[in-house]
């Protein structure tokens, strides 16, 4: 018999999940900063070209983690041991599987993908250096966000939040030794953030030594019916992801258009912040996702309650935090004290925020209907953020507005996004 979840059991989970996925954003965010105090506006503008391949990269590999991991819990709570260790041994070769073409791009393919991305002559170097490295760690990367995933549903949510934040402290401390005393600048900070997963990956490896644990390697032959069942449940996470990386690559592009290289490093200020901010409810929904794939219709009902309410609380103190004070934040990455740069990110910062109030929404609904077993309108959801209505919202608003126009497209995505989910909560069942 299945007992209610309680407020302390909420709490247990979603703290560790956020506290977990502020600590990976932090990977990009440390970048940021000493990338910026190192090289410049221009290493900061390479740098937020190079960001959505990281999106691509991290956003596959929740795909498999959360997916694996929620099937893992599914089989778990049915009794079924070896079904429940074939999902954790698929998942993990097709994780590797898509690090290896990451590999392989990032060996051979890095300076056409950096100009797909928008570098131009100026952020071409610092582009290639930074993605050619990056790509080659993918597989640290993918395996950490499949361990990670079931580390938490196996029942060590506090271990899985301290892999993530033990990463994310390498990952600045390393970040300031190889970019300042040892003079590496892009490479140095690419080499930090690639080896950061291996520091979280010695932390989870603890969890395999616990014999209760519940998931194994075994040896078998490769069965494709499994990888839809792995992949299903974690879309929603891939696409949002995606979502972020679509609006850098599109708002990258269309700045470099209309303002050039000045704009889009302010545009990596408010990008590499809303990174945080995105993480903070991405950590909220994917820490309460084993609560959810195992409770009852009831208890799934209080639990989106507590997390959308969480969110929104999150979300308008953030808000207000970031119009206070946006223009001590941009000067903290504002190194060459570029009043043009200071220009665009203020009004930016301020504008792009609000949009918060409504994705935090949307993120936790894409997540929630994937865990309670609906993945198609968790899809749908992140579907409509991303690839189908970012486009067509961006284009009209820069032709209108310019740069304002670019600020505002977020905020208009994710209000437009918001009332579907509003839409699929309301008619979801009882």
């Amino acid at each position: 018999m299945q007992t209610a979840v309680s407020p302390g059991e909420f709490r247990r989970y979603a703290a560790p999940g956020v506290l977990g996925m502020i600590g990976i954003s932090c990977y990009i965010l440390a970048d940021t900063f000493f990338v910026a105090k190192g090289t410049g506006s221009l290493g900061l503008a390479a740098l937020n070209i190079a960001i959505p391949a990281y999106n691509l990269m991290n956003g596959l590999g929740l795909m498999v983690g959360v997916g694996g991991a929620t099937h893992y819990s599914l089989c778990r709570a049915q009794g079924d041991a070896a079904e429940a260790d074939r999902t954790f041994t698929h998942t993990l070769l097709l994780g590797l599987c898509i690090a290896l073409v990451f590999v392989l791009t990032g060996t051979f393919g890095v300076v056409p993908l950096s100009r797909l991305l928008g570098a131009n002559a100026e952020t071409l170097d610092m582009t290639a250096v930074y993605l050619r490295l990056l790509l080659c760690f993918a597989p640290f990367f993918v395996t950490n966000n499949i361990m990670i995933a079931f580390v938490r549903n196996d029942g060590e949510p506090g271990r899985a939040m301290a892999g993530m934040i033990a990463g994310s402290l390498f990952n600045i401390v390393f970040d300031w030794v190889f970019i300042f005393p040892c003079g590496l600048g892009m490479f140095g900070a690419a080499l930090a953030t690639g080896a950061s997963p291996l520091v979280s990956l010695l932390v989870l490896s603890g969890h395999l030594r616990r014999p209760s644990r519940g998931f194994h390697l075994r040896r078998e032959r490769l069965r494709p019916r499994l990888l839809p069942r792995i992949c299903a449940p974690g879309l929603s996470s891939l696409v949002s992801e995606l979502a972020s990386g679509i609006t850098l690559l599109l708002i990258n592009l269309v700045l470099l258009r209309i303002a050039g290289n000045t704009a889009v490093a302010a545009y990596g200020v408010i990008a590499n912040l809303a990174l945080v901010e995105s993480a903070i409810f991405t950590g909220l929904s994917t820490g309460v996702q084993p609560l959810i794939s195992r409770s009852a219709e009831a208890d799934r009902r209080r639990l989106l309650r507590w997390t959308v309410t969480t969110a929104l609380v999150i979300s308008a103190l953030m808000y207000v935090l970031v119009f206070v004070f946006a223009s001590p934040i941009t000067a903290v990455f504002n190194s060459e004290h570029d009043p043009a740069l200071a220009a665009c990110a203020v009004p930016g910062l301020r504008i792009y925020f609000a949009g918060f109030l409504a994705a935090c929404i949307n993120i936790i609904a894409a997540a929630y209907f994937s865990a309670a077993g609906q993945a198609a309108r968790g899809f749908i959801i992140s579907l409509v953020r991303s690839i189908i209505a970012i486009p067509p919202v961006l284009f009209a608003l820069s032709a209108l507005l310019g740069v304002t126009g670019v600020w505002l497209t977020f905020p208009a995505v994710e209000t437009l996004a918001c009332v579907l989910s509003l839409l699929f909560i309301l008619r979801s069942p009882k």
